[in-house]
């Protein structure tokens, strides 16, 4: 497992109080860790301030799963 999933996981679990076993690359934000809008925008800023990116909102939106998520980190930090 990779640095930026680890720190990822954290983030998720901080924010939707689930535990590391529930999150996978797969693993979706609304249906299978039960997170709404709210909370995604909540995690993508944590991605934010963790990773020091900007994730722009078009982009964010469009994110539904924790393997898009990873995807976004490893592309912002590449640029």
């Amino acid at each position: 497992m990779d640095m930026e999933f680890k720190k990822l996981c954290s983030i998720i679990m901080d924010v939707l109080g689930v535990e590391e076993d529930d999150i996978s690359p797969d693993t979706t934000f609304v249906d299978d860790l039960g997170a709404d809008s709210l909370d995604v925008a909540q995690i993508i800023m944590g991605i934010e301030e963790e990773f020091d990116v900007s994730v722009d909102t078009d982009v964010a939106a469009n994110v539904t799963t924790v393997g898009q998520a990873l995807d976004l980190i490893k592309n912002a930090i590449e640029d």
